[in-house]
Order: structure tokens, then sequence, then C-alpha cells
């Protein structure tokens, strides 16, 4: 094992001198300090959570996004983050007897493919690749059509059978789909607007509940320092909303799942959903939360005190994306002089004309290298961590790979900004290494 200390380029946390720690112990005390605040903050609260910090993040959005229309706070709920969340929407959108199959881009997000079997659809997930702009909706459309077509006959018997009792809150979608569009993880690529578009009409056409995981989109590195940064793009619940006359029913096609575990704290365990109004009033009647109360209460009235006097938008322009940005370039820098002359590459945001941002840089290695090899070498020998393809890929998935695996995902916003030269100087150690083999 190796005596060196340890890098990890691999953890998706923000690190620790990101996180606005004092002025979020104020606001805990302001909160507290209020008889009227604390009294609501220890209580259960209302099913669709508390009432000010959802009137505050609809502005928020409205302000960030800026949709045809502002957002209504009736179109947002609290959650104790995006992967509870996203356990709770399958619990009340999804049946195991009426949804057929959960689509994801693949690679995707790792830990979400546990959350989907365990709302039943263990060997039910298809992986559809990615391109350049993210999410190859061409090829889902193609898989969507062959998969409906490959049903068995008599099929149909079912259709109107479900495990879970009906409700008037409830519906069951026939296909889910699962993405990232924005600074995915791991690849770090982001949906263009005909792309997005394009993914909300199939939807639609196949009765399919688009699932998006929104966590990075505040996470944008604009080129030029500008505190007043602003979504370039909309997202697929703001396209949903207006696209070809809006919803074609009162559930709509999209949900964004949000969260403040990249901008206030991992350990904050408070999220956001937005979507049609009777969505969110659906999402809001899960059993969990009518039992619990809404998720994170308490501490969703420390986070509304940051709403109050603006600082949590001072803390993300001033403080973390500033040193995204930074980051992002030392990563980029030691990359270029590092790997790129032993052939490893990878896509840059400019090399697609879209935004820089996120968490992540996705670097391909050239063959023969074997990522998982070059992993465990990193770890066994450098004390560096890395998380290398297989982990990301769907599976069971429905997919063929179309060449071997060949990447690792590097996360730049963890370690401290010194050290991430040097886990890359590692890496490039270790592919030495194994050249001089």
């Amino acid at each position: 094992m190796s005596q060196l200390d340890q890098v990890n380029l691999f953890r998706g946390w923000p690190s620790t001198d990101l996180l606005p720690t004092e002025r979020l112990k104020k606001a805990a005390v302001d909160a507290l300090s209020n008889p009227l605040v604390s009294a609501e903050g220890y209580g259960y609260g209302p099913d669709e959570g508390y009432l000010p910090l959802r009137k505050n993040i609809a502005w928020w959005l409205s302000d960030f996004y800026a949709p045809v229309r502002p957002v209504d706070f009736d179109r947002i709920c609290i959650t104790g983050g995006a992967s509870q969340n996203l356990a709770c929407i399958l619990q009340v959108f999804t049946d195991p007897i009426q949804t057929k199959h959960v689509w994801l881009a693949n690679p995707t997000y790792h830990l979400v493919f546990q959350t989907f079997e365990d709302a039943g659809f263990y060997q039910r997930l298809g992986g559809i690749p990615e391109d350049e702009e993210g999410l190859d909706v061409s090829a889902l459309a193609v898989a969507l059509e062959a998969f409906e077509k490959e049903l068995p006959e008599g099929n149909e018997d079912n259709e109107h059978e479900n495990i879970k009792s009906p409700k008037p809150h409830r519906k069951s979608y026939r296909h889910v789909i699962y993405c990232v569009p924005t600074f995915s993880n791991p690849s770090n690529k982001t949906m263009s607007l005909s792309r997005r578009e394009s993914l909300v009409r199939i939807a639609r056409k196949y009765d399919a509940l688009i699932i998006c995981d929104d966590v990075y989109d505040f996470l944008q590195y604009p080129e030029i320092n500008n505190s007043l940064v602003r979504s370039r793009l909309p997202r697929l619940v703001d396209i949903d909303r207006f696209l070809d006359n809006g919803p074609r029913d009162r559930f709509g096609n999209v949900v964004s799942n949000g969260s403040f575990s990249k901008l206030i704290g991992a350990g904050c365990r408070v999220g956001w959903a937005e979507g049609t109004g009777d969505l969110i009033y659906g999402l809001s009647q899960t059993g969990s939360t009518r039992s619990g109360g809404a998720p994170s209460q308490l501490m969703s009235t420390f986070i509304n005190e940051l709403f109050e006097d603006k600082s949590l938008q001072r803390h993300i322009a001033d403080t973390i994306i500033p040193a995204g940005a930074r980051r992002y370039a030392l990563i980029i820098s030691a990359i270029k002089e590092h790997l790129a002359p032993l052939g490893v590459t990878f896509l840059s945001g400019s090399e697609h004309h879209l935004a820089i941002g996120g968490y992540y840089v996705w670097i391909r290695l050239s063959l023969p290298f074997n990522v998982v090899e070059v992993c465990k070498i990193a770890l066994d020998y450098y004390n560096l961590v890395l998380g290398d393809e297989s982990l990301f890929t769907v599976p069971s998935s429905t997919t063929p790979q179309t060449d071997r695996q060949q990447h690792i995902r590097l996360c730049f916003m963890w370690e401290a900004e010194d050290k991430l030269a040097e886990g890359v100087r590692r890496l490039g150690s270790v592919l030495r290494m194994l050249c001089d083999k």
C-alpha cells in the first residue's frame, strides 16, 4: 500500500472550503430565535414543505431560468434531496406492472441503479448511449419503438391491473426516462435545446415521465467573470410547460429534481421538485411524507434565511462559481500536461459550444490501457482514488457497447485546489508505468 497522502478524484462532494458555514450558523440562530419560524420548523409541516422556502425557490428559479412565465410556488414541493425524492417519485408515479421499462443515459450516475431496483425495476433498465450533446434521443426513439413492438401478445390483458392502489393524485407512467441534462454525471455533457425539445416530444408519445436530475444547473463557469449568471438553456420541465401548447395531461411528462447538496452541503438534505401542480401535489402525498411530515422541515427554515437576504445567491456567485472556474482550469491544465502526451483525450465545453460547469471531467484513455487495472494500480501504488467507466454503466443494459470501456471520471470540486494537479500527475505516473511494462 502506498505511503502517500490520499488524493480522491472520485468523491463528488463540495470541498469544505466552499461551504457557507458561518452564514448557515447565523441562519440557524436567526430561525431558532424567531418563535414564529421555530414553531413551524419543529413541527411536521405541510405536505408540500415549508411555504416561505417554496416561494423563495420559485422566485429564484424564475430569475435564473427566465421562463416564459414565472414559476409559481404551487409547482414546487420541498424534498429530502434529489436521491430521496427519486425514490418518492417512483413510489407515486410508477407501478411494476403498468410501468414497462426505465431508460437511462449510458453512462449515468451510478447510485441510481439501486433506487430503481428497489422500486421493482430490477433487470428492466435500458441504457441509451450519449453523443457530444448528451443523451442520444434518436437512439432512445428507436429503442422505445422496438421495445413496444417486442412486447408479448396478450400484454394488453394487464393494462388495467396495478400492484399499487389507485389514487386520484397518482398516475402510473408507461415508461421512465432518467437523465442529467446539464453537466451530466459522469460525462459532464449538456443536452442542446433541440435535443431537449425532442426528448419531451418522445416522452409525450410513449407516456414516459422524464426525471431530470438538475443538481448541477447553477454550477456554470463563464469565461468572463459575471456575478449575474443565468442559465443558457431552459430546463426540460420548462420546455414541457410551454412546448406545443403545453402538457398533454394534468401531470405533464417532466419532473425537475433539484438539491442544495452541491451548493450548501451534502448533509443538509434539502431539495425541491418542480412539475405541474397536480404532479407536485401527488408527490407531496407520498406515504412517508404523510406520516413523517415535510422532508427536512427544520433545515428548510435555516435555508430560507439564506434566501431572505440573498446570501445564498451571493455565495454561489462570489464563492462557488469562481472556485469552480479555477478548479476546472487547474485540472484541465494538468490533464494537458501529464495525460494528453499519453493519448488521453476529453471533451471540453468549448468544443460543443455550451457552458462549462459541473463537477467532473470525463477522460478517455487510449488502447491498450485497461481502466479497471489503471484505477487499481492508482489506488495501490499512489493512493489515488478514481472511478472507472464500469461503475457508471447501466446494469443489464439493452444497448451493446460500441467500444471498450476506456473512460475515467475525475471530480475537481472535492480535493483542495493544490491537490488536483498532484492527482492528475499520479495518474500520469500509472500510465507511464503500464507503458514501460
